[in-house]
């Protein structure tokens, strides 16, 4: 009887992280939007693939043709998918797509032309607008959402103005990323040529939906460029990284206004390459921040996040292969995949320390920019 229930003690462990794994998500979608290309190897659209955690394993499972969907969003139900058509000024669009999320398949509904050249896209939990941040051109745009997922015309275009110190990239406003608040009250737009941080008041059902906010803009250091933004798990901060400097400013947040609690830099002292900062999230559990940096580092940069202060503390870095650009946190938070040139690098999540181990299994596919992933069952 004792070797029994000795037997027993050392087994339940096993047990209870079996069942853990048998409670948790079983298969993951990946949906992977990509610039496209004319050669017999480059990406054609937008790819669906299955990814199965606990096993680290994915398979393709469907695809849609369309020209450069530079960056998707996805509806809360997961039955619609957004995309923008960055194909320069004058010739982009913004496209919608009934997505069937069992088999993969997605059909195109219609498509609205975007009067700049489009790098960025969110749609709102109620489905009411699709709106859009054009680069080239410097506006923000705003799409209703009709009920069967087709997009009206746009009702709202707001053109920024002003220019940056780095004249390179800085001529002109460079709109980079449009991320609504927890609440979707209030909209923060990233404007990499400017060096500012626009905030709107956001209204669903008004048109205009967007209104400058009490305090209109915050601005970051002078030639920095503000890429894209991250608001932490508990709603307090908001976390913005900033391509040209490859710098990473965390501010606290509190009802539309962003007060800055800390700059931190990506790369070390001794640094002398170009920078060329991307793509920013938060683990699932809101303990943890990456952030990739492109030009000639071709890294993912992990940070400890501090829960009462927001400050990051150095991690780890680790490097991803050519031209890192968007990356995803699986929603079981094991697993983390980067897009680079050629693949779709896996790595394989510390939940407790933030750190990171590459996978020996890539998806092949090029040019991945843009990564969503949820549950399918």
């Amino acid at each position: 009887m004792k070797r029994f229930l000795l037997l027993v003690a050392l087994l339940s462990p096993l047990f209870t992280i079996a069942q853990k794994k048998d409670q948790g998500p079983k298969i993951l979608n990946l949906v992977a939007g990509t610039f496209t290309g004319d050669s017999p190897t480059a990406s054609k659209g937008i790819y669906v693939y299955r990814f199965y955690p606990y096993r680290a394993q994915h398979a393709y499972s469907n695809e849609v043709e369309t020209k450069n969907p530079a960056f998707i969003a996805i509806t809360k139900d997961e039955k619609f998918i957004y995309a923008v058509n960055e194909n320069g000024e004058g010739n982009s669009a913004v496209t919608a797509f009934a997505f069937d999320k069992t088999s993969g398949k997605m059909e195109q509904i219609n498509s609205q032309p975007s009067s700049g050249s489009p790098c960025y896209i969110t749609v709102d939990k109620a489905r009411k607008n699709v709106i859009i941040a054009n680069y080239g051109g410097g506006s923000l745009q705003v799409f209703p959402v009709n009920k069967d997922g087709s997009l009206g015309a746009s009702t709202q275009t707001i053109k920024s103005e002003g220019m940056g110190p780095n004249h390179g990239r800085q001529e002109a406003p460079h709109i980079h990323s449009a991320v609504l608040s927890p609440d979707e009250k209030y909209l923060m737009v990233a404007d990499l040529g400017t060096d500012k941080i626009n905030i709107y008041n956001y209204k669903a059902s008004k048109i205009p939906a967007l209104t400058p906010a009490a305090t209109p803009f915050v601005s970051t250091k002078p030639g920095s460029g503000p890429r894209h933004s991250e608001f932490s798990k508990n709603g307090k901060f908001m976390y913005n990284v900033q391509e040209l400097t490859a710098t990473i400013t965390t501010y606290a947040y509190n009802n539309g206004n962003l007060a800055e609690v800390e700059t931190v830099k990506m790369m070390p002292d001794n640094f002398n390459g170009v920078n060329g900062a991307a793509d920013i999230h938060i683990s699932p559990d809101g303990l943890f921040l990456y952030a990739t940096n492109r030009g000639t580092a071709n890294e993912i940069v992990a940070y400890a996040i501090d829960q009462q202060t927001g400050r990051l503390t150095f991690v780890d870095r680790y490097l991803t292969g050519p031209v890192p650009r968007n990356f995803v946190i699986d929603p079981t938070g094991q697993y983390l995949l980067v897009g680079t040139t050629k693949v779709i690098h896996v790595y394989t999540r510390n939940i407790t320390t933030g750190k990171l181990k590459l996978n020996g299994d890539p998806i092949k596919i090029e040019s991945a920019v843009c990564l969503k992933m949820f549950v399918l069952e």
